[in-house]
């Protein structure tokens, strides 16, 4: 059996156009997967810290020198011959003219446009990384369906841009449609939690229940649209990263009044869990606004609630 080889590696995120756009870069033919589009970076040499090598990569590549970097997210991917320890840095500022040092091709790309490219496996779920914000709000109990078109509403208002409309019964697909109409005019995306999903419904995704998520063996839907799921310990958390979906939300972390007889994770276990996590992970259960910032520091893509976001 064939020794598998770890690869320790760094890339960053150059932005441009207020952020709405990412450098890339085409791999050449003479190194792994040529022809796939990227992140610049490259390998860490041995006793190279992080920062370090990501500076000498950037210099090389792109001719340019960093000045403010911040880490962004960790992750590990395994290829058919090797295992790639990924380390992602947010290149906040720094000095000189992008050019193509090593005859490389690379494009400054808008981040809706990104699926045009062949881009490397790691890519979707940097992009999701990146994109998605750090809160998002479950809609209570639907069954006065004026006041929740309301409280909607009044959540776009304040800048949601995730909204998860959650029942556990059936909602007519024309108040569907009304969501996600207010939905769009306020640029944000209406993700749906409800039963007998189809995957049809007009919306920006779905999210699946733990017990939703162990019945599908592939994922359920087009890549072009969200798919998020609730996880409750680290074995459903893989099981959805075997899945593709796109984030999880992990609860509880603390004690939550829509789930009185469910044990709290905790902070120590949400942070080993959120570390061993490739997906961009939320954090559920008794969180707020003031819950933001721990999560942040442990590595979460952020929180998400009902009464308290």
């Amino acid at each position: 059996m064939p020794t598998i080889k770890t690869i320790k590696a760094v890339v960053g995120i150059l932005y441009a156009e207020n952020d709405t756009q990412i450098l890339i870069t085409k791999r050449r033919k003479d190194k792994f997967m040529p022809d796939y589009w990227g992140l610049p970076g490259g390998k860490i040499e041995t006793g190279e810290g992080e920062e370090n090598a990501l500076a000498r990569e950037l210099q090389e590549e792109l001719g340019i020198n960093t000045i403010r970097i911040s880490l962004k997210h960790v992750m590990t991917h395994h290829y058919k011959d090797n295992t790639v320890n990924l380390s992602i840095y947010s290149v906040e500022s720094y000095r000189g003219n992008v050019t193509g040092k090593e005859g490389q091709d690379f494009r400054w790309c808008n981040l809706r446009n990104l699926s045009n490219y062949k881009l490397l496996p790691t890519m979707r779920i940097i992009i999701n990384r990146i994109c998605l914000p750090e809160y998002y709000w479950i809609t209570p109990d639907a069954s006065e369906p004026e006041l929740l078109l309301e409280k909607c509403q009044n959540h776009l208002n304040t800048g949601t841009k995730i909204l998860q409309l959650r029942s556990k019964d059936f909602i007519k697909q024309s108040y569907i449609k009304t969501i996600h109409r207010l939905c769009q005019s306020y640029e944000a995306r209406l993700i749906l939690n409800v039963p007998n999903k189809t995957f049809k419904e007009l919306c920006d995704g779905w999210h699946l229940t733990s017990k939703e998520l162990l019945k599908y063996k592939k994922r359920p839907c087009d890549n072009n649209k969200l798919l998020g799921a609730s996880a409750h310990n680290l074995k459903e958390v893989k099981y959805a990263e075997a899945l593709s979906v796109d984030y999880i939300s992990l609860a509880p972390i603390e004690e939550t009044l829509s789930h009185p007889n469910a044990a709290p994770l905790g902070w120590v276990v949400a942070k080993d869990i959120v570390s061993k996590s490739n997906l961009p992970v939320y954090l559920l259960g008794g969180m707020g606004s003031d819950s933001l910032v721990r999560a942040l520091n442990i590595g979460a893509q952020g929180v998400a609630g009902i009464s308290k976001i």
